[in-house]
């Protein structure tokens, strides 16, 4: 897979719609463990978008979270706020988000 580059429309559109998403993953105290990438990747792989919260007793911020999961997984990061982050990788099988020119 190869890492797509969002521009502001495509990054403001997925910010809309990772809104009504819950977390689908967290991140312990362990921080990002293969099991924890791995996760992440099936979500990915099903859900395109996907929101994932940073526990409070966890040392790695979620800024940098996000950094390292969207490097292993070859996503683009969207957004951070707080302890949540939101990745996106597009799946051809799914085609789930039709990003705006």
């Amino acid at each position: 897979m190869t890492f797509i580059s969002l521009n502001g429309k495509e990054r403001s559109y997925l910010r809309g719609e990772a809104n009504s998403l819950s977390p689908l993953t967290q991140i312990g105290k362990e921080g990002i463990t293969p099991g924890v990438i791995s996760q992440v990747e099936e979500c990915l792989e099903d859900h395109e978008l996907v929101k994932i919260k940073i526990n409070d007793n966890n040392e790695i911020s979620a800024r940098e979270a996000a950094s390292r999961l969207s490097e292993k997984t070859d996503s683009s990061i969207v957004q951070v706020i707080g302890s949540v982050l939101v990745l996106y990788r597009e799946n051809p099988e799914i085609a789930g988000y039709n990003l705006p020119d």
